[in-house]
């Protein structure tokens, strides 16, 4: 799965521990690529087969488990689909501290809440590399 600009952010800003509930989440469809382009959705998925929504409570704060480690998100956008070979992808999209976007699978994230101190830590040093960046 590949970072993306596009994300349902709408100052396109990123957040901290306190304001990441206003997120916009996309919910209720699978997403288009016009979607996408409006930035409505962080991904739309081509070339699968049986797309639908998976049904949670979103946003939702994450850690997920990358190639460079752990890393705080929220999840905006929950989707599975049926890839070419028949398996089934869940597949959900992240917004990251610094407000860009990513996609990931749902079995490299783990769902946690606001109050957990991994993720409020993750999310605090993102914030603060962030901002040395500037």
């Amino acid at each position: 799965m590949t970072p993306t600009e596009d994300a349902p952010d709408e100052d396109g800003g990123g957040y901290d521990v306190d304001d990441w509930s206003r997120l916009k989440a996309f919910t209720g469809a699978v997403a288009t690529l016009d979607d996408v382009q409006a930035k409505r959705a962080v991904f739309a998925l081509a070339e699968t087969d049986d797309p639908r929504v998976i049904q949670m409570e979103l946003p939702q704060p994450v850690i997920w488990w990358e190639a460079d480690g752990e890393q705080a998100a929220v999840a905006v956008q929950a989707e599975t689909h049926l890839g070419p070979d028949g398996e089934e992808m869940e597949v959900l999209g992240l917004i990251l501290p610094d407000g860009g976007g990513a996609v990931a699978l749902l079995e490299d994230v783990d769902l946690v809440d606001d109050t957990d101190p991994v993720w409020r830590r993750l999310v605090a040093e993102a914030v603060d590399m962030d901002a040395a960046g500037d």
